[in-house]
C-alpha cells in the first residue's frame, strides 16, 4: 500500500512533458532574486562584492535546479507535489528578501531558509515515499544537505570573511555531492536509473529561466532610464543596452537553444548532458547579472569617467555569457564554434583601451562583438541543412 501511494507521486509515461503552470509560478521568485543580486553588486562593485554575489547566485541556482529535478521526476499535478513546490517558493522568497543583507544582519535568515528548503523537502519526500525504492534517493540528499547545513548555519553566525569562507565550503559540498550523485555511507551512490530525464520538460525549464533572466535585464534597463530621464545620451545608452539583450537571446537560441530537448533525448548519458547544461546556464546567468549592472551604469553615466570595475561588468558580462554559451554548445554538439571563444578574447583585449573611453563607447564595443558573433552564426548555417544534435558520448 505504501509503495503504491509513493508511486502515485511519480510521473508516468504519457504525462504532459513541457513546463507547466506550477513551474512558471515558482520561477516568478527568480525575477526578484536576479534583480536583488544585480542591485547588490551595483552597490558593492568590488572583487569582494563580486565574490559574495557569486556565492549567493550559486545558492539561489541550486534551489532552482533541485526544484527543476523534482518537477521532472514527480508529477506536478499531484496536490502533495504542488504543496511541496509552493512551500519551496515561500522559503525561496524569504531568501530573496534576505539577499541584500545576506552578508550582514540577515545572514541567518538567508542560510536558515536555504537549509530548511533542502532538508524540509527531502524529509517530506522520504516520508511520502515510504517503502518505495526512490526513498533511498531522498535519504541520500537528506544526508548531504544535513552535512552542508553545518557550514551554512555556522557561517551565518560569524561575520565578514569567515562567513564567506564557510558559505563557500557549503556551496562546494552541495555541488560536489550532487555532481557525484550523493555517495552516502550505508546507501552508496544514486544510480543513474534514479534520474530518469524527461527531455522536453527539463529543457523547457532551463530555457524558461534563461528568458526570465533576460526579463530582469530588460526590467533594470527600463527602470534605470525611467529614473534618469530621456536625455539624448541616456536614451542612446538605453537602446544599446536593449540591443545587447536582444543579441543575448539571438546567440542563445541559435541552434543549441532550439535543439536542447533533442540533444537530451539523443544522449547516451542524458543525466550527464543535463548536468553540463545546468552548469553552462549558471555561467550564462552570472554573465547576465553582470551585464545588468553594466547596463545600469551605462544608462546612468553614459559619458562619465569609466572606472575599472565598470569595464569589468560592461565587457565581462558578455564574456561570461559567451563562455557559458560555448559550454552549452559543446554539451549539445560536442564542438564549439570558433567565434565564441574568439569573442571572449576580443572582449578581454578591449579592456585596457576602454578604460580611456566613456562607458557608452565600452558598451558599444561589446555590442559590436556580440553582433559579429550573431552574424557569423547565421552565415555559418545559411544554405545548409540543419545540424542534428550530437552530444558527447
Amino acid at each position: 500500500m505504501t509503495t503504491t501511494r509513493g508511486a502515485k507521486l511519480l510521473r508516468r509515461p504519457g504525462d504532459p512533458r513541457p513546463g507547466n503552470f506550477l513551474d512558471l509560478f515558482f520561477d516568478l521568485v527568480f525575477v526578484v532574486a536576479l534583480a536583488q543580486l544585480s542591485h547588490g553588486l551595483t552597490e558593492d562593485l568590488r572583487w569582494s562584492g563580486a565574490f559574495r554575489t557569486l556565492v549567493l547566485l550559486v545558492a539561489m541556482w541550486w534551489v532552482w535546479a533541485v526544484t527543476a529535478w523534482i518537477t521532472d521526476l514527480y508529477d506536478p499535478r499531484r496536490p502533495a507535489i504542488q504543496l511541496l513546490v509552493t512551500a519551496t517558493m515561500l522559503g525561496t522568497l524569504v531568501m530573496v528578501v534576505a539577499l541584500p543583507d545576506a552578508f550582514g544582519e540577515r545572514g541567518l535568515a538567508f542560510a536558515g531558509a536555504y537549509v530548511t528548503i533542502h532538508i524540509g523537502r527531502q524529509l517530506f519526500l522520504a516520508l511520502a515515499l515510504r517503502g518505495h525504492e526512490l526513498q533511498r534517493r531522498s535519504m541520500r540528499l537528506l544526508f548531504w544537505f544535513s552535512v552542508s547545513a553545518v557550514p551554512w548555519i555556522a557561517g551565518a553566525l560569524v561575520p565578514g570573511t569567515a562567513r564567506g569562507a564557510l558559505w563557500t565550503l557549503a556551496v562546494a559540498v552541495d555541488y560536489t555531492s550532487g555532481m557525484l550523485r550523493y555517495p552516502t555511507p550505508g546507501l552508496g551512490r544514486s544510480p543513474k536509473t534514479e534520474y530518469p530525464i524527461l527531455a522536453e520538460h527539463l529543457a523547457e525549464r532551463i530555457r524558461q529561466l534563461f528568458i526570465i533572466a533576460l526579463g530582469e535585464l530588460i526590467l533594470v534597463t527600463a527602470s534605470t532610464l525611467s529614473d534618469s530621464g530621456f536625455a539624448a545620451d541616456r536614451t542612446t545608452a538605453f537602446v544599446v543596452s536593449f540591443a545587447g539583450t536582444a543579441l543575448f537571446w539571438r546567440i542563445y537560441v541559435h541552434r543549441a537553444g532550439e535543439l536542447l530537448p533533442a540533444a537530451i533525448a539523443a544522449a547516451r548519458d542524458p543525466d550527464r548532458l543535463a548536468r553540463s547544461a545546468f552548469v553552462a546556464h549558471l555561467v550564462m546567468l552570472a554573465g547576465i547579472v553582470a551585464s545588468s549592472v553594466g547596463n545600469e551604469l551605462v544608462i546612468a553615466h553614459p559619458l562619465g569617467h569609466t572606472q575599472p570595475a565598470w569595464v569589468a561588468v560592461i565587457l565581462g558580462g558578455p564574456a561570461l555569457f559567451l563562455a557559458g554559451r560555448a559550454g552549452f554548445e559543446f554539451a549539445v554538439f560536442a564542438r564549439v564554434s570558433r567565434d565564441q571563444p574568439i569573442g571572449v578574447l576580443v572582449l578581454a583585449a578591449l579592456t585596457p583601451p576602454m578604460l580611456l573611453m566613456p562607458p557608452l563607447l565600452a558598451a558599444i564595443a561589446a555590442i559590436a562583438v556580440l553582433t559579429a558573433i550573431a552574424i557569423a552564426d547565421a552565415a555559418r548555417t545559411r544554405g545548409r541543412p540543419p545540424e542534428p544534435p550530437s552530444p558527447p558520448g
